[in-house]
């Protein structure tokens, strides 16, 4: 088959399993978001600890590094073994990958904010908790919200492995039609992953120039 045959041959499959379609990409969408909101619950802390204590750093760091650096199938396969096949252990295994980006922008975000107005919040009489609630932290925002889209962006595609597990998502059409040799059945699945991952990316990429602008004005306000 040509592309522009296979091309509509999946669209075809799309709107005949259409009611299958929305299950699988509601299944997909909260995959990603449940294990990203968990990944920000923990990694955004984490990376205060390692800013505000630097003996720690090191050793919070290495656990995300190691966290990234395992397969992902590696992580699936530890993760069903302990919590049992389903959604739960997709979850689990999609929040371990999503930590790492949200981590090292947490950190690098903190430690990026001008020491001057850090110094000036602190001559106004704030203390560290202060600094770190009203002043790093807001500042910080738009590079903490870049680790966030890229993690977001990578999970939308290790989502698709969670059908090894029984956990769902757009993976169950494009990796069974690969058994299958089924090409329209891939792209149906594949091709709405892709314009989901494009259109997240480019959702976070406005509110992260959002917060960047106001981050620039906040920091304006109190060197000025």
């Amino acid at each position: 088959m040509s592309v522009l045959t296979n091309l509509q041959e999946a669209a075809r499959y799309l709107t005949s399993n259409w009611v299958e379609f929305l299950e699988l990409l509601r299944q997909h969408l909260a995959l990603v978001l449940i294990s990203e909101v968990a990944a920000i619950l923990v990694a955004v802390p984490l990376g205060i600890v390692a800013v505000r204590y630097d003996r720690l750093r090191s050793t919070i760091l290495s656990i995300g590094n190691v966290a990234q650096t395992i397969p992902t199938l590696a992580v699936i396969a530890l993760a069903f073994p302990v919590f049992g096949l389903g959604f739960r252990s997709a979850v689990i295994a999609l929040f371990v990958y999503a930590l790492l980006p949200i981590l090292t922008n947490t950190i690098a975000g903190l430690e990026n904010v001008e020491q001057s107005t850090i110094e000036a919040a602190r001559g106004m009489g704030m203390t560290d908790t202060d600094v770190l609630r009203r002043i790093q932290l807001p500042l910080s925002v738009p590079v903490v919200f870049a680790g966030i889209r890229t993690s977001v962006v990578i999970n939308v595609g290790t989502a698709y492995l969670a059908f090894f597990i029984g956990g769902g998502g757009l993976g169950v059409w494009v990796i069974s039609g690969i058994s299958l040799f089924n090409t329209p059945q891939i792209l149906a699945g594949a091709i709405p992953g892709a314009l989901l991952a494009i259109g997240l990316d480019s959702l976070l990429a406005l509110v992260e120039r959002k917060l960047g602008g106001e981050a620039v004005q906040d920091e304006s306000m109190m060197t000025g």
